[in-house]
């Protein structure tokens, strides 16, 4: 028998950016329900980036998830007493959550400045095609190509 399908909730843009996709990096940089904090974090990110790059710092945020999206993906399937990593494609939703998730744990795993600045760090090296965050996506591309014999067992 199915899952009931949940109801998606749709997520309210921020205020200063009107943005949903900075509001979801909002909530994925929040820690422990202090969204304030989160916000705070969010916005000297987009200041410091608006400093370095000298361009719209949404745009450099939407190139920075572009280039961090996987478009393969593994996923371990149980076959006569076996696990395969089995290679499937990447829903646009799962592709934007993956994206900002590998952003956000990328500044998190540096150390030694104000999550601010490692976060807009991360986020301009990802829209440059380098840093952690690439880095995970191309990992992920090539553990799906290296699999790509038990492509077979996806249904």
């Amino acid at each position: 028998m199915r899952r009931r399908i949940k109801n998606k909730h749709p997520l309210k843009p921020e205020p200063v950016y009107e943005s949903v996709k900075v509001a979801k990096l909002v909530n994925y940089v929040m820690d422990s329900g202090k969204k304030n904090a989160a916000r705070k974090i969010v916005y000297d990110c987009m200041t410091i980036i608006k400093e370095k790059t000298k361009t719209e710092p949404i745009e450099v945020l939407d190139t920075a998830l572009k280039n961090t999206m996987p478009a393969m993906e593994v996923r371990s399937r149980r076959v006569g007493g076996a696990n395969y990593q089995v290679p499937r494609e990447v829903r646009p939703e799962r592709q934007r959550s993956l994206s900002m998730k590998w952003i956000v744990l990328a500044a998190r795993s540096k150390k030694g400045k104000p999550m601010a600045d490692k976060l807009a760090d991360e986020i301009i090296a990802a829209s440059k095609n380098e840093g952690e965050a690439v880095k995970k996506r191309e990992n992920t591309h090539k553990m799906a190509e290296a699999n790509k014999a038990f492509a077979h067992f996806a249904w």
